[in-house]
């Protein structure tokens, strides 16, 4: 009997993709790459990639949001209306000093707790980062890494609390305007080096250290975000669109 080479493909996606949830690669709520993306890694058509996604959402070991992506996991019950609440009520600014207020701290109780496995995924997560070649690897990387410290800080209330600001800093407009924030400022490498001194704290066992080296990084994203708004601001004022 002939072999449906579509549903071979179908198949063969579905467990290359089985195998990249396992593996730990992505944690619980990390966005996946695009269909498009993940159809030229495996090699196989959008189609194939989109029945086998299809297969893990009824699983329950993905979940899709329209407008947002595809994250692993199951899906967390009413956090989506909730966060999209959140994104139409708040601001870059906000969001912000309540990382700079909740960041630290899981990177000290991660400097007490933290596993050498989990160490060791940080510094591949961090590298994964610095190499990636367009801004939406990049923030997968990048949100996958603050999410591993967050999680290795041992304590679920605050890890639930970082998946909430995790969720908004997931949304389409807050990763346009890092990305914009970024450009121009060397960020690939600037960030490589504060993640390597998070993480070196961190191996070190010194909670003060990892405190403020994840406190200097959020500031210096902080800076380049208000730099951002600063300039729109100015763009806006110069073609008459401000009051």
């Amino acid at each position: 009997m002939a072999i449906n080479q579509s549903q071979e493909n179908s198949n063969y996606a579905l467990n290359r993709l089985r195998r990249l949830l396992v593996s730990g690669e992505f944690g619980t709520n990390d966005k996946l790459p695009t269909e498009r993306a993940l159809s030229e890694t495996l090699g196989v058509s959008r189609r194939s990639v989109r029945r086998a996604l299809e297969v893990l959402e009824a699983e329950g070991q993905i979940w899709r949001r329209q407008g947002h992506g595809t994250f692993a996991g199951p899906e967390p019950d009413g956090w989506g209306e909730h966060v999209d609440t959140i994104i139409a009520g708040t601001n870059f600014m906000e969001i912000m000093e309540v990382r700079l207020r909740i960041e630290p701290q899981l990177a000290q109780l991660a400097a007490m707790r933290a596993k050498a496995s989990e160490i060791a995924r940080m510094r591949e997560l961090a590298l994964k980062s610095r190499e990636s070649q367009d801004a939406d690897s990049h923030e997968l990387w990048d949100g996958s890494l603050h999410r591993q410290i967050a999680q290795s800080a041992g304590n679920q209330f605050f890890l639930t609390i970082f998946d909430v600001i995790n969720r908004v800093r997931q949304n389409e407009a807050w990763q346009i305007n890092r990305e914009r924030a970024r450009s121009g400022n060397n960020a690939g490498s600037t960030s490589y080096v504060h993640h390597s001194a998070i993480i070196d704290a961190i191996e070190a066992r010194d909670p003060l250290r990892a405190g403020e080296a994840m406190r200097q990084h959020l500031l210096m994203l902080q800076e380049w975000l208000i730099r951002l708004t600063s300039l729109d601001g100015i763009e806006k004022e110069q073609s008459g669109e401000a009051p």
